[in-house]
């Protein structure tokens, strides 16, 4: 595991000159900020007393991965799931526990993609952080394409990005306003703005294909629907990519002042013990790796159970893939953007909820579309009327609620009912029917 780096690690300061604007030399994003407020220190005290020296480093190395964060409590939810799912417990505990496992999971990956940018410096540290903030979401969807889950994969990736433009912002600004009611609550519209009109442009391309196929089915357009809806869908992808592309260009390069997350007083040590190594470059490959592969099984269980789960529960399979399973898989870096919002520091919650939302919009859900099409398997853009308008509403009402650059609770609020509002929406489709029937009354007339 490295661990003579691991040890030479522990005391390796920042390597890299820090950014003219100010930017930390691991390139740190908001998203990496947020996923640290879970993180606590490993108290050595107890591997230190081990009496076998060359045990220490690898112990050592141990805690610093496990028991390094909050949300260590949870891993126990990782290996029952596997013996759930060997010994036949039941699909519904399989999910149930696979899901759980996934939180601890997501939030150690983000810590060690952190670990590796402190060595590779700002740039790759931006890319690590701009292609695996979401490893959880894309592993997902790419094994529900495996299975031909083409439903899930398009559920899964809208309800990610409603989650975070809605719940977590909603929740954030809503608690953030709470806790400073008498403070005022600014933040740089610059960063929000340049987020706001990526997502339109996902909203857009996402729109054209099921345009496309309305306008053929009203006559006003004579072209085989599906094909040209598969080809076009193909193109917009390429064009989201390009698009995405460009913005990493901009955060990383031209314009990185604007994705900066502003520090308050009291945060110089606590950022300073952030630039700190404290596993080794081998060491840390290896554990992203290995967690990689973990979360590849787990996911693995996740759509397998899916159906069965649904039946079990009686909620249908788009409210699970568009409600729960986001709420799940994304909640680490949700906890964090509150704990954010809480300390009145409203720029690193924007860049979690705005970041991760145009990262799945423009990358994961592209992405997608080009794997499938590899894979043979023919997805496209077309999300249906209901999840597209929705994900048009969610945009539009995130827009507005951003536009004057100070922030309160009633924000929140709104943010979380427009969230209600489309979850129910998800909860009532395709139930059986009759389910919210009223019962009949007969009346009996003398």
């Amino acid at each position: 595991m490295d661990a003579a780096a691991m040890e030479a690690g522990r005391k390796l300061p920042a390597r890299h000159g820090g950014h003219p604007h100010g930017r930390s030399a691991t390139g740190r994003t908001a998203h990496g900020m947020s996923s640290s407020s879970l993180r606590k220190k490993s108290d050595a005290a107890l591997v230190r007393k081990v009496p076998v020296a060359p045990l220490r480093p690898v112990l050592a190395n141990l805690q610093e991965v496990f028991l390094g964060t909050k949300l260590a409590v949870l891993f126990p939810a990782v290996p029952l799931a596997v013996a759930a799912q060997c010994f036949r417990f039941g699909q519904v505990w399989v999910f149930a526990l696979s899901l759980l496992g996934l939180i601890p999971l997501a939030e150690r990956v983000s810590f060690l993609t952190e670990q590796i940018a402190l060595y590779t410096g700002p740039t790759v540290g931006g890319l690590l952080n701009a292609t695996c903030g979401n490893a959880t979401e894309l592993i997902i969807a790419l094994f529900a394409l495996l299975k031909g889950k083409i439903e899930v994969v398009k559920c899964s990736l809208l309800g990610s990005v409603l989650s975070n433009l809605l719940l977590v912002l909603g929740s954030s600004l809503f608690c953030g306003g709470v806790v400073n009611l008498g403070a005022e609550q600014p933040y740089d519209r610059k960063q929000s703005d340049v987020s706001t009109g990526l997502l339109f442009l996902g909203v857009l391309c996402q729109s054209m294909p099921l345009l496309l196929r309305y306008a053929v089915g009203a006559g006003e357009h004579a072209v085989a629907a599906d094909t040209t809806a598969l080809y076009l869908s193909r193109a917009c992808s390429v064009v989201m990519l390009l698009a995405y592309v460009a913005y990493l260009f901009f955060q990383l390069k031209t314009h990185s002042q604007l994705f900066e997350p502003q520090e308050v007083d009291g945060d110089g040590a606590e950022a300073a013990d952030d630039e700190e190594a404290t596993l080794g470059l081998g060491s840390a490959l290896f554990w992203l790796i290995l967690m990689t592969v973990v979360i590849s099984v787990l996911s693995e269980y996740v759509v397998g159970t899916i159906e069965s789960t649904s039946q079990s529960w009686g909620l249908s399979v788009p409210f699970i893939s568009t409600i729960l399973l986001p709420i799940v898989g994304n909640a680490a870096e949700h906890a964090g953007a509150i704990i954010f919002a809480l300390k009145n520091k409203l720029d690193i919650t924007l860049g979690v909820a705005l970041g991760s939302a145009t990262q799945i919009s423009m990358f994961v859900v592209p992405l997608s579309v080009l794997v499938a099409w590899i894979m043979g398997v023919q997805m496209d853009l077309d999300f249906k009327l209901l999840e597209t308008v929705s994900l048009f509403i969610a945009v539009l009402v995130t827009a507005f609620t951003l536009q004057d650059g100070t922030s309160h609770y009633l924000k929140g609020i709104l943010l979380l009912l427009c969230y209600i509002v489309i979850g129910a929406c998800f909860f009532v489709t395709r139930q059986p029917a009759g389910i919210f029937a009223l019962p009949k009354i007969t009346l009996i007339y003398a």
